[in-house]
């Protein structure tokens, strides 16, 4: 079982460096750097280009929306649902279950005397010496 967890992380390994692509990402930076650039830029990274001026889209007026004939669909009245025919069939009458187990009586419960039971006192419980804690807020003055 070792071997097969050892064998799946090693394909695992093995994929995410392979899938991986900044292989030449030092050698691309240290080939492309450019000359020390001006304040606020920041060295290695291109600079962002400017984007082109889009000339204005005229405004074009639409010919108006032609009107839309109303439809009037025809009123149909539709056939009357057949009755379905009521079929009676009658049901088998159940079957006797035999009584396997004998009948069986139970003894009477016994009567629990309560002075049997031994009274538990709780020995008094320890006073917990109070602490200061070093990160806690003192107390407000009053």
């Amino acid at each position: 079982m070792a071997s097969t967890e050892r064998f799946l992380v090693a394909v695992v390994v093995a994929c995410a460096l392979l899938a991986s692509n900044n292989c030449h990402a030092a050698r691309y930076l240290a080939d492309t750097a450019a000359a020390p650039a001006a304040a606020g830029v920041v060295p290695g990274l291109p600079a962002v280009p400017t984007l082109p001026t889009v000339q204005p889209v005229p405004q074009v007026a639409l010919p108006p929306m032609p009107a839309v004939p109303a439809v009037t669909v025809p009123q149909m009245t539709l056939p009357p649902m057949p009755a379905a025919p009521k079929v009676a069939v009658p049901l088998p009458p159940m079957p006797t279950v035999p009584s396997v187990l004998p009948k069986l009586t139970l003894p009477p419960m016994p009567v629990v005397v309560p002075s049997v039971v031994p009274k538990v006192v709780l020995p008094p419980m320890p006073s917990v010496p109070t602490v200061p804690m070093p990160f806690a807020a003192p107390p407000p003055s009053a």
